[in-house]
């Protein structure tokens, strides 16, 4: 109960700021929630009417950035969600602009400190004062180690697990209600999303996460020549305070300095894409916040990126299923396209796959025949996650994620060379990745394994079943002599069938081996 009145006091405050600038406009019109839409023209007559010259993802925007960090982070969250507030509106809270007021250096000191369990001077032999960067989690200060290792300095701002853990509640306690009180937006998975955004939040606020996450980058590129991350200096790095190398090059984006450098902006093209192709299909891990402020050039030309806290991953499945999906649509084979959407399951069965073959054309042949430049993949799947709705596709977030990235890749290409799609240049290597993971030998592999793994499980499941008839027919419940007859002559059945099973793994090892 105190919960609940705790979290309806602080929802009609947010839902009052949300209301001064104009943000609950989109409410006032879904015809599934009456009362809903009423409340909200309702508030939406004190609205600040300087506002009304903005698009409505510009005011949400302006009101989450007037709400604080927590709804600051669930905006850019939110900007990954054009299936459910709409492309432009998604556009709009990309732009969600994550900076705050720095806290005191004083306080950053005293965390510094109490963190690492020394003075200062005992560990930097210099720290600046004024921080380069001032986010809703933490802050980055420039500083040199004892050492003499010239180092980046992320800080946690005070108390922002307390802020975080109070609001994330409110989300989770609003995300409820609209589960329970409006059955038709269950589709879109509104505790999940609150769930996984938790996840994030929470591994954000944990900063040793982080340096994970850039450790493990930086292992996958450990040989790469174009693409280098810098490395995390552990001895100074705790649950709030992480240091690691500090980055010295241009912003990927300052076009007229890396043609100063002599750097040529076409093969920095490329080796991003080829990066960025290798964390998602090679790795199934990726950069989820390569914006361009996060990614600078080095002096031998090298991508360089910064600030590991928003990360993706990607499953083996899931990223056979996006390469055999975007195959289809670059081929026009749009019932492939189909198939691979409901092999995944992301379509439910009892829905048409002629259907959705037809809707898929409806986005792919647009594609065809333009020049290869003007070809988005990143709006290729936001056009297929707007009729999710239609198919009943269920929200798979970490291909919502992966597109909202494949947005920020993209124009940052197009600074780079306007003439040039990114995902043209590394396409040899894209090419030999397919052959080898989903051409004719990998598909035997793929069937090999399957058949091995159902071999491991067959007698687990005869097992099973017999001590389920066992139980039947021992505790009370009397079958028909027949009926016990009968599933003993199944079971035996079962144990017999083996054989076929061992043969199929047998010819797919050797096809696999001769063929």
């Amino acid at each position: 109960m105190w919960r609940a009145l705790r979290n309806l006091v602080r929802l009609c405050r947010s839902a009052w700021i949300l209301s001064r600038y104009g943000a609950l406009e989109p409410l006032a019109n879904i015809p599934q929630a009456p009362a809903l839409a009423f409340a909200a023209r309702f508030v939406l007559l004190f609205r600040d009417r300087r506002y009304d010259r903005l698009r409505p993802g510009e005011r949400l925007a302006a009101a989450l950035s007037a709400l604080g960090p927590s709804f600051i982070k669930f905006g850019q969250s939110l900007a990954t969600r054009s299936d459910l507030i709409g492309e432009e509106q998604a556009h709009d809270l990309s732009r969600l602009q994550d900076r705050l007021k720095p806290f005191p250096v004083a306080v950053a000191k005293q965390t510094l400190e109490e963190e690492l369990g020394r003075p200062i001077d005992e560990v930097f032999s210099s720290f600046d004062e004024k921080p380069v960067a001032a986010a809703s989690i933490a802050q980055v200060h420039f500083a040199v180690t004892t050492d003499g290792e010239e180092v980046a300095v992320k800080i946690l701002r005070p108390d922002i697990e307390k802020r975080f853990a109070r609001d994330l509640d409110l989300f989770h306690w609003i995300a409820e209600l609209l589960e329970e009180h409006w059955p038709w937006i269950r589709r879109l998975k509104p505790v999940e999303v609150i769930e996984l955004f938790a996840e994030s939040v929470e591994m954000e606020m944990d900063l040793r996460m982080e340096a994970a996450a850039a450790s493990e980058l930086a292992e996958n590129f450990a040989d790469d020549p174009g693409f280098r991350v810098p490395l995390v200096n552990w001895s100074r790095t705790t649950a709030r305070v992480m240091t690691i190398e500090r980055v010295h090059g241009t912003r990927i984006d300052d076009l007229e300095t890396l043609i100063e450098q002599g750097l040529e902006p076409t093969e920095i093209l490329r080796r991003a894409a080829t990066a960025f192709f290798n964390q998602v299909f090679r790795d199934g891990f990726f950069h989820a916040d390569m914006h361009p402020g996060n990614a600078f050039v080095d002096a031998e030309g090298r991508v360089v990126p910064v600030d590991f806290g928003i990360m993706g991953r990607l499953d083996q499945k899931t990223r056979y299923f996006l390469a055999d999906m975007l195959t289809g649509f670059i081929t026009g084979d749009y019932r492939k396209v189909a198939e691979v959407h409901f092999r995944a399951g992301y379509v439910p069965a009892h829905k048409s796959i002629d259907a959705f073959t037809q809707a898929c054309r409806s986005i792919g042949e647009p594609l065809l025949g333009r020049p290869l430049h003007e070809i988005s993949v990143a709006r290729l799947l936001a056009q297929l996650f707007r009729i999710t709705e239609q198919f009943e596709m269920e929200t798979q977030p970490q291909l919502l994620l992966l597109q909202k990235t494949m947005v920020v890749a993209e124009g940052v290409g197009r600074t780079l060379n306007p003439e040039v799609n990114m995902w043209e240049l590394p396409r040899p290597m894209i090419q030999d990745w397919m052959l080898e993971h989903r051409g004719p030998q990998a598909r035997i592999r793929e069937a090999a394994s399957h058949a091995i793994a159902l071999a491991e499980r067959l007698p687990q499941m005869v097992e099973t079943a017999d001590k389920v008839m066992g139980s039947l027919t021992e505790g009370g419940v009397k079958l028909h002599p027949d009926t016990v007859a009968r599933f003993a002559e199944e079971s035996a059945k079962r144990r017999r069938s083996f054989w076929p099973v061992w043969l199929a793994l047998a010819i797919a090892v050797a096809a696999l081996l001769f063929g």
